[in-house]
């Protein structure tokens, strides 16, 4: 079973589509998106309807439920752009998401964590960076499972961790977003440090251990997606989507 795994599109349908003709070489069996679909100042709204014409199946993000919520009060810049784009019927189908789901037997699929959808599972955050957590907490974080391959995104950071007697734990990386700044709690930024779009191809084999996973960062036209973003008032967006960092200040 070849299983393509996209997460944290954030409405960057250029990046998406490149992806998709990707994926369309590869011999593919199913899809599966790990959320965080639209929120972002580019299309949040084509890029939803792309995403349901295709029913690929998914989890709700963090932002996939800020943005299905009732109230635009209090959103961040990113999702009060997505839930002005989107219809009652289009927020609330993001809401209806399922926080976590089974891919197939001994493959379950979550956003962040499968408790916490705003959690990292990989990742620590050191010096305003995120780099690979301790296996102490990744096992701490993840609980009790039976899975033997959990799929996450949330950090943007594509990784792969095969717990000792545990599972395989991948993140494919976001396709539509290679960097952001978090100022809350411990600020810090997240950066792949290129604009491709990354996807990843798990073949998942029936015994443990045996399986195989491919990372893929595809090209794509991101001066578009920057412009975009430019044009709707967001330069530190359009500095990611070139780059794959984050701008740095002068001082």
């Amino acid at each position: 079973m070849r299983i393509a795994v996209i997460a944290d599109i954030h409405g960057n349908l250029a990046a998406l589509e490149a992806v998709l003709g990707d994926i369309g070489a590869q011999r593919v069996d199913r899809i599966v998106d790990l959320g965080d679909r639209v929120s972002g100042p580019l299309w949040p709204g084509e890029t939803l309807e792309r995403l349901v014409a295709l029913h690929i199946p998914g989890v709700r993000g963090n932002h996939d439920r800020q943005v299905g919520g009732s109230a635009r009060e209090g959103l961040g810049l990113s999702d009060a752009f997505a839930f002005d784009a989107l219809d009652a019927a289009q927020r609330q189908s993001l809401a209806d998401l399922p926080f976590r789901m089974a891919v197939l037997p001994g493959i379950e699929a979550c956003h962040a964590t499968p408790g916490n959808d705003e959690r990292y599972l990989l990742d620590d955050i050191r010096d305003g960076q995120i780099l690979r957590a301790p296996v102490a907490k990744i096992v701490r974080r993840l609980g009790a499972t039976d899975a033997r391959i959990v799929l996450c995104g949330h950090s943007h950071r594509a990784d792969l961790v095969q717990l000792p007697d545990g599972p395989l734990i991948l993140n494919p990386g976001s396709i539509g977003c290679p960097a952001y700044e978090d100022p809350s709690g411990q600020p810090h930024v997240s950066e792949s440090g290129s604009p491709h779009a990354r996807y990843a191809i798990l073949q998942a084999d029936g015994a443990p251990g045996h399986s195989t996973v491919e990372f893929r960062a595809i090209a794509y036209d991101w001066e578009k997606a920057a412009r975009r973003a430019e044009a709707n008032g967001r330069a530190d967006w359009a500095f990611a989507l070139r780059t794959g960092f984050m701008p740095r200040s002068e001082a």
